[in-house]
C-alpha cells in the first residue's frame, strides 16, 4: 500500500515539476552534519543534567535548613 502510494506521488510530482524521478536514485547525507547534531544533542544533554543535580542539591539543602 505505502509502494503505490509513493509511486503515485511521484507521478503526480514529475507532472507539475517536467522531469521524471528516478526510483533508483542513491540518498546520500553530509557526516559532518551528523555528527555536529549528535555533537549539539550531548551538550544539550550535559546542561540538562547539570541543571538537574543543581536543582536537586538546592532542593536538599532548603529541606534540610526547614528541619534543622
Amino acid at each position: 500500500m505505502k509502494n503505490s502510494a509513493s509511486n503515485l506521488n511521484n507521478k503526480i510530482a514529475s507532472k507539475f515539476l517536467g522531469t521524471s524521478i528516478s526510483q533508483n536514485q542513491i540518498k546520500s547525507t553530509d557526516i559532518n552534519v551528523l555528527l555536529n547534531r549528535v555533537k549539539n544533542k550531548q551538550k544539550i544533554e550535559y546542561k540538562k543534567k547539570i541543571y538537574f543535580s543543581a536543582a536537586a542539591s538546592a532542593g536538599i539543602v532548603i529541606f534540610g535548613f526547614l528541619i534543622f
